[in-house]
């Protein structure tokens, strides 16, 4: 079946990217926290983000792994990503005083531009497994459609 295998696909590539991205902060929780303190954000927020961020990443992911929870996954998935594209956004529009950082992973190289359309592709992923699950849920997608 096309469908849920492309379902499948998008929550391994959404499962590997938190997957990622939580561990990262976590091994150099460190680095994280010096990077959170560089962010245009209240000083008071950065020891709450520092475990929030990594966390709700993990849990997004243990929500994606498991078929039951899946959808819940997607949607969490989709949150984040507004949170994160949305963020990124606000510093293309030069909304705060000063340009941040740039975060650590994968993403460590690329330009504001480049890490906003990241995440969109991501964003967008989210949005297209949400959908695919809800048309495979009401019987959008039949076996023969599903070919």
């Amino acid at each position: 079946m096309k469908v849920t295998y492309a379902i499948s696909l998008i929550t391994s590539v959404l499962i590997i990217l938190f997957f990622y991205t939580a561990i990262s902060k976590l091994l150099d929780l460190q680095e994280f926290q010096r990077q959170l303190a560089n962010q245009t954000l209240p000083q008071w927020s950065v020891g709450t983000l520092l475990w929030l961020i990594p966390a709700s990443e993990l849990v997004v992911t243990f929500l994606l792994i498991r078929p039951a929870s899946r959808i819940s996954g997607l949607y969490g998935s989709f949150l984040l990503m507004i949170l994160f594209t949305g963020y990124v956004g606000l510093v293309l529009l030069n909304v705060f005083a000063r340009i941040p950082c740039s975060c650590g992973g994968v993403i460590r190289n690329m330009e504001f531009h480049e890490h906003f359309l990241f995440n969109l592709f991501f964003l967008i992923l989210s949005v297209i497994g949400i959908y695919m699950s809800h048309k495979q849920r009401k019987g959008g997608y039949t076996a023969t459609s599903d070919k």
